[in-house]
């Protein structure tokens, strides 16, 4: 086989680092504690209407909203796994939201995977949003064509705002 038929690859993953001067405990409680999560969708806590199953199976979920007088749509994500205070890994979306969650179908949806490690001074924070190898180089365009490295990168920047008024 030559490089011409040869398949590229595509990109699928995002990967963000950030360092808070906090413990990884309090990161951790910011991603999995309901009254917490507004940084996340831009809302009041009575607006967003969070709600947090925090365990392997279950869903967490609430109103996000696109910036100021944006849109709003439910979002959250399926957690894989949970482990205070250090990982969590969850399909990212909403039965009825966006994106459009199908527990059936999980590899339609990014899966987010956050690593919270403890370092001198505070937490490292790694978030990787990754697509599922079973996507076509085309629905990965379109993911990526729809803004989810700028709307991921903007969603985790506003999480230093919160901590720091904590």
């Amino acid at each position: 086989m030559n490089s011409a038929t040869t398949a590229r690859s595509v990109e699928r993953s995002i990967t963000l680092v950030r360092d808070y001067p906090v413990a990884p405990e309090r990161v951790f409680a910011a991603w999995t504690e309901p009254d917490q999560l507004e940084w996340f969708s831009g809302l009041p806590t009575t607006q967003s209407h969070p709600s947090v199953d925090l365990r392997p199976g279950g869903f967490w979920r609430l109103t996000l909203q696109e910036g100021e007088g944006g849109r709003s749509y439910p979002t959250g994500g399926l957690y894989h796994v949970v482990e205070p205070p250090h990982r969590l890994v969850f399909s990212w979306g909403a039965v009825g939201g966006w994106p459009d969650l199908d527990p059936d179908d999980l590899d339609a949806v990014p899966t987010v995977s956050l690593d919270f490690t403890a370092t001198g001074t505070g937490t490292r924070m790694t978030a990787a949003l990754s697509l599922s190898a079973a996507l076509d180089e085309a629905q990965v365009a379109h993911w990526f064509g729809l803004g989810i490295r700028e709307g991921w990168t903007t969603t985790i920047d506003r999480i230093a705002q919160h901590l720091s008024r904590r």
